[in-house]
């Protein structure tokens, strides 16, 4: 794939989902739709949000390009936290089932790697990813969307993993719509990924450096 269909392709996707509506309806030159109109029963109705999405705009290549213009990743988050009083509870009177460590192992196996080799492709210190594959400390967001793009792990598997960690995809994220981007499009090659992160300027994701690589 060429390098202009696959960032076309993720520009693309972007302006159809990205949910930021505040930040969107402040881009110079962006035209508010009629988000109110009168229904056939003659009263008010309210047009889903969605119709405020970027791709909905006549002009949405020259909004989308301001908007990159301002864009800085503000993510970051450890890549590990230490679980809560109540979790500790849990797994221990419920057992592990559902966890994070307990659901890793299988969803690892589908995606052809094992917690070793997934670990090697993480930039995280290697006692700290034994801690999170063994479930005394539990992943941040960063970190499971990272492991899910590096071991080319399925959609299903990667929502799950975030589930268990009680998080979900955020469409009002700029990091999530574009790890969701890379996950649902299983664009996995290191160059390419590493051009729709560039794209728009997401450089807190714990991912190794790799050797040089070409589109």
């Amino acid at each position: 794939m060429e390098t202009g269909n696959f960032l076309q392709g993720l520009d693309e996707y972007f302006c159809a989902q990205y949910a930021d509506y505040v930040r969107i309806s402040a881009i110079e030159g962006y035209v508010m739709p009629e988000v109110l109109y009168v229904a056939r029963d003659g009263n008010i109705a309210r047009r889903d949000s969605a119709c405020m999405r970027l791709s909905h705009q006549q002009n949405a290549g020259e909004l989308l390009a301001r908007f990159k213009e301002g864009l800085a990743d503000t993510d970051f988050t450890f890549s590990f936290r230490f679980p809560k009083f109540k979790e500790r509870m849990h797994a221990l009177f419920r057992g592990k089932k559902g966890s994070f460590s307990h659901l890793l192992p299988a969803a690892l196996a589908r995606a052809g790697e094992t917690a070793e080799s997934a670990g090697e492709k993480l930039s995280i210190a290697p006692r700290y990813w034994k801690k999170i594959v063994k479930g005394t400390l539990y992943p941040e967001k960063n970190t499971i969307l990272a492991l899910a793009i590096v071991t080319r792990m399925q959609q299903e598997d990667a929502l799950a993993l975030l589930g268990s960690c009680q998080f979900t995809l955020d469409h009002t994220s700029v990091r999530d719509i574009v790890a969701e981007y890379l996950i649902v499009r299983k664009i996995f090659n290191p160059a390419m990924r590493d051009a729709c992160l560039a794209e728009y300027k997401i450089d807190t994701l714990p991912i190794a450096a790799e050797k040089q690589h070409t589109v």
